[in-house]
């Protein structure tokens, strides 16, 4: 073997490792890109982008301490203090018929004693073009400013509504399943609602029939931008007791709310009922005053005073102290 040979030889043997270091070559994989939460401004504050898809997600809620007072509440004194926690969460997203909207909200409340009740569905419903489903509160929920009226009797349904929104002026219709909120079977209850505004008074006219019993009851809203706060006039006329409205044959409430101070708001009200509980005769009128306070952000405090005197029945002076912590 000549030197030649030799260097060839050597050459060769060479590339063949090589070869067989670079095909045992380990290559780190590169990581995958992450993906962050995004914010949602379109449709407020507080929205972040669900990741992976293009609906908007708003968590929030409160926790509420209360205590209330007054002759025999809860059944066995004349106080009870109880702790409340509520979530709700916000879902929404644009498509070719407009937002697509869904709401739930959890609810579960403790008494003194820490006792705990199980936690409930307080709202599941979703939205799209005007067309509301689910389980929601009604147009009967919306009453006047403060604590001390009664215009309304149930107010959560499983509902099929539809809201015609023009800004200054909406109108409603619903169907809400009543079925076992009266002695009867297999009945419905239908609302209708208008609403205007025009200059800072706002009117509502509201109406339910409850096909069960074969009632019905209307109700009308005034809200008016007067001085520093805003004043509110209600009335409500029944046919008989019915699922919207069982506390009288009518009723006319007014209250008005002012700001005292930026974060104090003070509320007095009254109302007076006509034939209390459907019997004839028998009335009955109720005053009151709420005042909140806002403490800082996210903490209010909220204390309300009710006095209210029955035709032949004892007077009866009700409350309650509240502290809330929204987020």
């Amino acid at each position: 073997m000549n030197i030649k040979s030799l260097l060839l030889g050597s050459a060769a043997a060479l590339a063949a490792v090589s070869g067989a270091q670079a095909a045992d070559a380990i290559v780190a994989a590169e990581p995958e890109p992450m993906e962050y939460v995004r914010v949602c401004d379109a449709f407020g504050t507080g929205y972040f982008y669900i990741p992976g898809t293009e609906t908007c997600l708003k968590i929030g809620g409160y926790v509420r301490f209360q205590t209330n007072f007054g002759r025999d509440v809860g059944g066995t004194s004349d106080w009870d203090t109880f702790t409340r926690g509520q979530l709700q969460f916000d879902a929404k997203n644009d498509t070719e018929l407009g937002t697509l909207e869904s709401t739930i909200v959890l609810q579960t409340n403790a008494d003194l004693a820490g006792a705990s009740g199980s936690t409930f569905l307080d709202t599941a419903s979703f939205a799209i073009a005007g067309f509301k489903f689910g389980y929601y509160y009604s147009w009967w929920d919306d009453g006047i400013a403060g604590e001390t009226d009664a215009l309304a009797t149930n107010t959560l349904f499983n509902s099929i509504s539809y809201t015609y929104d023009g800004g200054a002026f909406k109108a409603g219709l619903s169907v809400d399943e009543i079925e076992g909120l009266t002695t009867k079977d297999n009945g419905v209850g239908v609302a209708g609602m208008i609403s205007g505004s025009v200059g800072g008074v706002t009117v509502t006219l509201l109406g339910g029939y409850d096909t069960e019993l074969e009632e019905g009851a209307i109700r009308a809203i005034l809200s008016a931008e007067l001085g520093a706060g805003t004043f509110n006039l209600a009335g409500v006329y029944a046919t008989d007791p019915n699922v919207y409205y069982n506390e009288s044959e009518w009723t006319v409430a007014a209250s008005y709310e002012f700001k005292a101070t930026d974060k104090l708001t003070i509320t007095p009200a009254a109302q007076y009922f006509g034939d209390f509980a459907f019997i004839n005769g028998v009335d009955a009128w109720r005053v009151g005053l709420t005042a909140g306070y806002q403490i800082t952000d996210g903490l209010k405090a909220l204390a309300t005073v009710q006095y209210q005197d029955v035709d032949n029945a004892d007077d009866q002076t009700t409350g309650f102290l509240r502290l809330q912590r929204d987020f």
